[in-house]
This record gives C-alpha cells, sequence and structure tokens, in this order.
C-alpha cells in the first residue's frame, strides 16, 4: 500500500533533506530517545497487563551497523506500532508546532537541526543522513508485525509482515554514501555518550559476531547524587526532555524526604518555549513512579504558571498502577506539586538577590507566564509577589521588586500605585501619572496582559494596599507651597467659575460620563479619565468587552485640571456667557481627548473632526 505523506511532513523532509548539514549527530540522539520512550510506555503499560513483557521482559536499545549494505538500525524492544500507528505518528504531523518549526528552518538553516526534537518532529531526521529508511514494527500483544518504507520524496509503502517480528521497533537506515562514518561503533558510542548517556534503558552496540558492549550508564540521572553528575550530563539531559538547543538558565536538582519522598531533577530554559502561549498551555515535567515513567500530560503535577519548566519528578509514595484518572485527584500529588512550587519560587528568590542581571533575563523571558498564578484562587500570593519584578516610574531600565518599591516610599505614602498600559514609552506620557511624577511618588508600569487581571485579585501587598492611579486621588494639601498661598477673592472667584464650570460640563455630557470632577492628580494636561470606587479598571473593562463578555464599556469620570489655562478659560467663559455652542464643543473635545489619551474609542469621530476643525479655525481659547 502506498500512501503519500501529508502536506506538513513533505516541507520539513524537503528542508532536512536539503537544507541541513550541521550536527548531524542529532538524528541518533533523536531516533534513541524516541526507543526509550517506547521502552517506557511498554514497563508502564506492564503494571497492568504483564502479559505484555512476557515474551522479552529485559528492555533493551541494540544498534548495529552493516557495512557491507551502509545501513546503520536501531531497534528496541518497547510498546510497539500497529499499522494505523505507522500511518499516523510517521506520515503526518498534526500540531501547531509544524509551521513554527519551518519557519525557524528557513530563518537559520545553520542552527535549525537543533529544533528538530523540540517541534516533535525528531524520527524525521532520520533522512539528513539516509537515502531510505525502513521501519519494522509488532505492537506490543499484537501477533502480526508492519513494515513502513519510504526514501523521503513524498510517499511511503506501508505492508504486513507474514514472518516473525520481533515486539519494538526497528528502524533501518540505508545511509548515503558520504555518511559512512556513522558504520562506526566508536562514532556511535561517543555520540551514545553525549547525548544518550542518562536514559536509564541500557543502549548496548551490536558487534558482528553477536557481542553487546553497553553505550550508555543506564541509570536514571536524577537518582544520582548531584556531587556525581557534571555540567555537561545536566545539559545533555536538559536538551534531552526539553528538546531544545539551548542551555538551562538554572537546574533544580533535589530529593524531598518525610511523609511524601519525591526527586526532582527540574530545569528552566534560558530561552521561551515556542509554544509557551499556545491555549493548550501544555506542561512538559515527566512523572516517574520509582523509575517507571507514568505521563507528562493531563496531569496537574507542576501549575500552567510554570509550564515553562523541563525535567523529571520522581514519586516513591505513588502506587506504579495507578490510573490517570486517579491521579487527577489525588493527595500525595497535590502535596507533591505544593512542594516543588515551593522549592521553585525559593531558589528564583535566591537568583533574583544574588544576580540581579541575570534574573531580569529570566523576568523577561518568563515573568508574564510566572504572573498568571496570581491570578489563581488558592495560589499563596506573597511568595509569587516577592520574585516578580516591575519597570516603574523611577527604575529607567531597570526591574524593581515590590520590597524596593516600599523601600522607598515616601514619607507618608500608604498605598503602592500602579498604572496598566501597553508599553513603558507610551505610559510615561500618560496624563495619569502627572501629579505622582510632580510630587515625586513613584508608579510601578504593568506592561503585560495578565497584569489587568492579577490587579483584581491582588490588593495588597505586605499590608500595603495596591491601588492603581486611574481610580486614585490626590488631595490639593499635597501641592507644593507656591500653590496654597493664596487665598484672596479672585481665588474664590475662580473656585466658583470651576464649580460651575463642572456643571455645565456634566449636564452636556450627562449619560457618556458617570461624573464630571476636580483632580490634583494632573499637571500638564486639562483632563482624564477614571474609575469610580468599585468599578472594573479602564483596561480590563475593554478586553472583556472586546471579547464579547461585556455588552459594552460603562460611563467614566471625567477629571478637569483646574490649574490649566484651558481650563481656567472655559470656565471664565461659562460664567460670563453659560452654555453656548462654543463650550458644548469643548465639552466633547475634553472628553474625546481624554478618551484617546486612554486608547479609549472616540464615539463619533465625525462630529470630534468638525469640532477639532472648528476651534483650530477660530483660534478660540488661545
Amino acid at each position: 500500500e502506498t500512501l503519500s505523506f501529508n502536506a506538513e511532513v513533505s516541507k520539513v523532509l524537503h528542508l532536512m533533506i536539503h537544507s541541513l548539514y550541521t550536527n548531524k549527530d542529532i538524528f541518533v540522539r533523536e531516533l534513541v530517545s524516541n526507543a526509550s520512550d517506547a521502552c517506557d510506555k511498554l514497563r508502564y503499560q506492564a503494571q497492568s497487563d504483564a502479559a505484555l513483557l512476557k515474551d522479552d521482559p529485559e528492555l533493551k536499545i541494540r544498534i548495529s551497523c552493516d557495512a557491507k549494505h551502509r545501513t546503520l538500525t536501531i531497534q528496541d524492544n518497547g510498546i510497539g506500532m500497529n499499522r494505523d500507528e505507522l500511518v499516523s505518528n510517521l506520515g503526518t504531523i498534526a500540531r501547531s508546532g509544524t509551521q513554527e518549526f519551518m519557519k525557524n528552518l528557513a530563518d537559520g538553516k545553520d542552527k535549525g537541526v537543533e529544533l528538530i526534537g523540540q517541534f516533535g518532529v525528531g524520527f524525521y531526521s532520520a533522512f539528513i543522513v539516509s537515502e531510505k529508511v525502513e521501519v519494522e514494527s509488532r505492537k506490543a500483544g499484537d501477533k502480526h508485525g508492519w513494515r513502513w518504507v519510504s526514501d523521503g520524496a513524498g510517499e511511503f509503502t506501508i505492508e504486513p509482515v507474514e514472518e516473525n517480528v520481533s515486539r519494538g521497533t526497528k528502524i533501518t537506515l540505508h545511509l548515503k554514501k558520504e555518511e559512512k562514518d556513522y558504520l562506526d561503533e566508536f562514532r556511535i558510542g561517543h555520540i551514545i555518550k553525549t547525548y544518550s548517556d542518562h536514559i536509564s534503558i541500557p543502549v548496548m552496540f551490536v558487534g558482528e559476531k553477536g557481542t553487546e558492549t553497553l553505550l550508555n550508564s543506564s541509570s536514571a540521572l536524577w537518582m544520582r547524587s548531584k556531587s556525581d553528575i557534571t555540567e555537561a550530563q545536566y545539559k545533555e539531559f536538559y536538551h534531552a526532555v526539553a528538546h531544545s538547543p539551548d542551555d538551562p538558565w538554572m537546574t533544580i536538582h533535589n530529593k524531598a524526604e518525610g511523609k511524601i519522598e519525591y526527586t526532582n531533577l527540574l530545569f528552566i530554559p534560558s530561552m521561551p518555549p515556542f509554544d509557551l502561549f499556545h491555549p493548550d498551555r501544555r506542561r512538559r515535567v515527566k512523572l516517574y513512579i520509582k523509575r517507571v515513567f507514568i505521563t507528562d500530560d493531563g496531569i496537574d503535577l507542576i501549575p500552567q504558571w510554570l509550564r515553562f519548566l523541563r525535567g523529571v519528578v520522581d514519586s516513591e509514595d505513588l502506587p506504579l498502577n495507578i490510573s490517570r484518572e486517579t491521579l487527577q485527584h489525588n493527595a500525595v500529588l497535590d502535596k507533591i506539586r505544593q512542594g516543588l512550587v515551593k522549592r521553585v519560587l525559593g531558589d528564583l528568590k535566591k537568583r533574583a538577590d544574588k544576580d540581579a542581571e541575570s534574573y531580569e533575563t529570566f523576568w523577561l523571558n518568563f515573568g508574564a507566564v510566572l504572573k498568571e498564578g496570581l491570578c489563581e484562587q488558592g495560589q499563596e500570593k506573597q511568595p509569587l509577589l516577592e520574585v516578580c519584578r516591575f519597570y516603574s516610574t523611577k527604575s529607567g531600565e531597570d526591574l524593581i521588586s515590590l520590597d524596593q518599591y516600599i523601600e522607598r516610599m515616601k514619607e507618608g505614602q500608604g498605598k503602592v500605585y500602579y498604572l496598566t498600559g501597553e508599553n513603558r514609552e507610551t505610559m510615561l506620557k500618560s496624563p495619569q501619572l502627572e501629579g505622582f511624577i510632580k510630587r515625586g511618588i513613584e508608579v510601578l508600569l504593568f506592561t503585560d496582559h495578565v497584569d489587568d487581571f492579577w490587579v483584581n485579585v491582588v490588593h495588597q501587598y505586605k499590608e500595603k494596599e495596591m491601588e492603581s492611579v486611574t481610580r486614585a486621588t490626590l488631595s490639593d494639601d499635597e501641592d507644593d507651597a507656591q500653590d496654597k498661598k493664596s487665598t484672596d477673592e479672585s481665588e474664590k472667584k475662580t473656585k466658583a467659575d470651576i464649580d460651575n464650570l463642572l456643571s455645565l460640563l456634566q449636564a452636556i455630557l450627562s449619560g457618556d460620563v458617570k461624573q464630571v470632577r476636580v483632580t490634583h492628580k494632573l499637571a500638564d494636561s486639562p483632563v482624564c479619565l477614571a474609575v469610580g470606587e468599585g468599578d472594573m479598571d479602564i483596561r480590563i473593562e475593554r478586553f472583556l468587552s472586546e471579547q464579547k463578555q461585556l455588552p459594552g464599556t460603562s460611563a467614566r469620570i471625567l477629571e478637569i485640571n483646574p490649574k490649566h489655562p484651558l481650563i481656567l478659560t472655559l470656565a471664565k467663559e461659562a460664567a460670563s456667557r453659560g452654555k453656548t455652542e462654543q463650550l458644548t464643543d469643548a465639552a466633547w473635545l475634553l472628553l474625546d481627548q481624554a478618551r484617546i489619551l486612554e486608547g479609549e474609542t472616540i464615539r463619533d469621530p465625525g462630529a470630534f473632526s468638525r469640532r477639532l476643525t472648528a476651534f483650530m479655525g477660530k483660534g478660540w481659547a488661545a
């Protein structure tokens, strides 16, 4: 039976065969890793069905060479594949990362081979060195096997194999003439030692006379003492479990002892995984029980906001025959999860205190994901907030912690002030900050989308209330001394004119604003929008409205600066002439200006344009 690869596979194969030339050794790592996974899966299934292992109980990966026929064979006695699985696993790619993978290959062909495993297409690396690949497989429990053959040119054949086929999968690579170096036992041994030494399944080299030589240590790396593991071994283990070319930014290896015992070897990457913000939010830490692989998907071993972690957790307390359904609601797993979260946050805090520059790199990569934990119910917020970092109106290019912010709060300042927005540059120009900057009050700048959500959950830190500047007020007595001296009749008249203007603006804009009020947080701008007590913050309400989760945005508070020349001019005009057409136009222009500054849409762009043109033509209020 001849079948065609799906379009994505064909593209990947074309790029691999024709574009990738560096570090071809990776194909051995990928195929051995796949073989190891197949053995792990069989060992797990054999916990509930011992008959699956009965005919060949000693799990191994065997590698052999045939110089005469120029073939390299990698064989395992793991779970194996049936006909449909061969077609599905080797003939199609149905995952979101494919296009991203191919884009990376096109953008950087010199490093593309390193990305193979990262995007789940490791098997196809065999075609980098092969003119033909042959796969024979028999699934554990089945009587008959299947043969899959392809030259990578767009099609593959599949047929049943009548003769006896061993359980598991045998991959035979018919090497290209220029790739005969891979027929050398020492070359293969060096590659296995470099890339696959950590694999717990024995990797054997089968000599011409049938002798078998062990190529790897075949013991679980995470169970070894830290003092016995080199930095290079940690890195290679990370490359294998993460399928990523970068080196780990942090390694967390420890054994928890007490009522619940487990060992974890976790890594934080030094670059974000390609699917970090994929809607599935998959976690990729593998769960082992007594060195038996159980699963790496569908359980809450780590929270979703730590999904950038890679590595393994090995429990001594969970039963080997536990089902995935039972794992979903397991008290032991909950305790392990809590312990892992505590350990990771503790190690992050130590690293942040010790090396702020390196920690900033981590934060820029993963901070937005980490802050998702602040939205989770039941998650203790303070340890997580302690490792969070933010920009501020005083920090420039540097990130600061909440503790640093509190340490340098002005005397008498009782709140932690913040502003949410798209980016620092735009936010620093916001009129919302003018009064705070003038008074020397530092404001934190929250620039990630997740910030709009967690600030509605977290309202204080170490007994300091957190408040958005869009709902904050600054009293006049906080202003500088020069602005407080005048108490003569002219000031009283000005105040009366301002009160009159407020009433007129409220009447004109009724229905479009919740309230018009004076604010002392503006310095150079005439107006801004504000949020009332108990109301939803501007950005989060706008987001929910755009997502059709709210019928629309609610009316805002329009705040005016009583000391701005434009406001003073309007106040005098209102006192002498009352509600005029010009004052009405001015009121709407002020509201639209405030909306623009907050990123809001103008309700009537045509009317705004007409009013603005009229005012520019008259030069009124100049």
